[in-house]
């Protein structure tokens, strides 16, 4: 079984994509900020990162940079899910080494449907 880590600073967006991944078969560890995220990424096994954009302490490109210093997180695939639409953040969330970058709200079959591409 695949794991997601999901990240977000809203509990009940947290919740909307727990319940849709676990839906969909996938195990889901849920972080409430990018440092968390961080946190919980060093001691869980964590198959794709499905991150906020903006949240406090550490912003979903922090925490993808972060990630991407990581031998161990080279090439798992970072999601950003996020309100932000501008072609300027998402040309810095690849610049962070995103993987794709989802607008909010989210359709969860698109959202499945993405994970599935990148997932391995």
């Amino acid at each position: 079984m695949f794991s997601i880590l999901a990240v977000d600073d809203s509990p009940s967006m947290r919740k909307m994509v727990s319940f849709t991944l676990t839906g969909a078969g996938y195990h889901v560890v849920e972080a409430v900020d990018g440092q968390d995220a961080f946190e919980k990424a060093q001691t869980e096994k964590i198959d794709l990162v499905l991150a906020d954009q903006n949240m406090p302490r550490l912003d979903g490109i922090g925490l993808t940079r972060m990630l991407r210093e990581n031998p161990k997180f080279k090439t798992t695939p970072i999601l950003i899910l996020t309100t932000e639409s501008s072609d300027q953040m998402k040309q810095a969330g690849r610049a962070a080494g995103a993987t794709g970058w989802l607008v909010k709200p989210f359709d969860p079959n698109r959202l499945i449907e993405v994970i599935q591409k990148v997932i391995r």
